[in-house]
């Protein structure tokens, strides 16, 4: 356990901004390796044809319910396991991991089943056209084969970055996704496997990806994974649920709404569909910097919120805030100008996808310097456990506000609702954000000085 202790010292000892941004750098790798390779997995679909480009988009919602499952255990159980840690209880922490883990793959399992048994009805209530629908079928059942690797690599992830391990988790999660960028064209192209291709590449770097992680997570300085650590508790349930469900509503409803968008958007024809799934990716990717960024941010939040010492706690905010709003503000700039060149890289024998998908991304980036408030709001309040106001909030932008939106603003604006929705919901989250995030710091200040 010598590593534990030497990053319990560091995380509650070094500067704030030294011990973030080294935390930071191997999660920023990740999310945004991870992110190019769903991008690829775009690109490369997007020379096929238009209904490979929409059934991709299609598919994605369901990717997101199995993240959103492994973010469950993952951050249920890595939230718990930081707080521990910080108050040095190591052996809680150690039998946590391996309830979180074994919970995670079982449930993974069945996901897996329940969706290769219903893949046809599942397929059209996600949004499938009937021309888009034989494309869907393909890549989702072959996606689902991947889902308890995806699920149990996540949770291994997020345990060893919230034991301040950040770099073993990039490790494993990069040479997944390196992998799949690797295989796309070959499987695709060379094999011509067409978008089975894609889907067998993505399935692959997700068994790989595992593999790599759990080795990784046997080298010291990480809680090891054992079957005999394993305690099915009401306790660790309840911790896991508290601590996870904030990413399971925030990933669940992201799920949701993007059948809804596809609903929406397949009203106006499969370009439509495949321009939003485009703009979906690139907004992912841009996210990608500032939620790794944030993940460097949690392991401070949690070990410094466990031994009480507040004001590192607030301190580590309001860094993360500024520098991720300077990045996203310039995103933006720079989006603005160049948003048809953008989308033309998915799709560029399309004139309609990128019509849609140039005017939909400008909508989105109008509102995206606020993600960084949002965003960091949400991570801090779900790590020192303000589970409810950590759940509201990560529901509201593509849930409580979302949801009624994709909903109304179509039926008035038809097209142009479907492309402005996100903007719409964003700014509505970011108000929202204001008092529920601003309560708490407040109140660790009120702690802070009573010590």
């Amino acid at each position: 356990m010598h590593r534990t202790k030497d990053n319990f010292n560091y995380l509650t000892t070094a500067p704030v901004p030294k011990v973030i941004m080294t935390l930071a750098a191997p999660t920023i790798v990740s999310m945004l390796v991870t992110s190019f390779y769903n991008i690829a997995d775009t690109y490369f679909v997007g020379k096929i044809n238009t209904q490979s480009t929409a059934a991709v988009g299609i598919v994605f919602s369901v990717m997101s319910i199995i993240q959103a499952v492994g973010f469950f255990f993952g951050h249920g159980s890595g939230n718990y396991i930081s707080r521990k840690l910080g108050a040095k209880e190591d052996e809680a922490a150690g039998k946590m991991a391996a309830t979180g883990f074994f919970l995670a793959l079982s449930l993974g399992l069945i996901l897996m089943l329940s969706g290769l048994l219903l893949l046809r009805p599942l397929s059209y209530a996600l949004g499938s056209t009937p021309t888009i629908l034989p494309y869907t079928e393909r890549y989702l059942g072959i996606i689902l084969l991947g889902a308890p690797f995806m699920i149990a690599s996540l949770v291994l992830n997020n345990q060893m970055r919230f034991q301040g391990n950040a770099d073993y988790a990039m490790v494993g999660i990069v040479a997944g996704a390196v992998t799949n960028v690797i295989l796309d064209p070959i499987l695709i192209f060379v094999c011509d496997l067409g978008i089975s291709g894609a889907a067998w590449a993505t399935v692959i770097s997700q068994v790989f990806s595992f593999c790599l992680l759990f080795y990784m997570g046997r080298r010291e300085g990480n809680i090891r994974i054992h079957y005999r650590n394993f305690t099915f508790s009401w306790s660790f349930v309840k911790e896991i649920i508290g601590g996870g469900t904030p990413s399971l509503a925030r990933q669940g409803l992201a799920s949701v709404s993007t059948i809804f968008l596809n609903v929406a958007a397949g009203n106006y024809g499969d370009a439509a569909i495949a321009g939003m799934s485009i703009v979906s990716r690139i907004g992912m990717f841009i996210n990608s910097f500032l939620i790794g960024f944030g993940q460097g941010f949690q392991p401070l939040c949690g070990f410094n919120y466990g031994a009480g010492l507040y004001a590192r706690v607030r301190e580590g905010f309001w860094f993360s805030v500024k520098v991720g709003f300077v990045f996203l503000l310039c995103c933006s700039v720079a989006g603005m100008a160049y948003a048809e060149e953008i989308v033309a890289l998915f799709r560029k024998g399309d004139p309609l996808v990128i019509e849609t998908g140039s005017a939909a991304l400008r909508w989105q980036l109008i509102t995206y310097p606020l993600g960084a408030w949002i965003i960091l709001s949400n991570m801090m309040l779900q790590t020192i456990r303000k589970s409810i106001r950590a759940t509201v909030l990560s529901s509201a932008r593509q849930g409580l506000f979302f949801i009624p939106l994709i909903m109304i603003l179509p039926y008035y604006l038809g097209l142009q609702g479907v492309e402005m929705c996100q903007a719409v919901a964003d700014m509505l989250t970011f108000v929202l954000a204001i008092p529920l995030t601003g309560s708490v710091l407040l109140e660790m200040k009120r702690k802070e000085t009573g010590r």
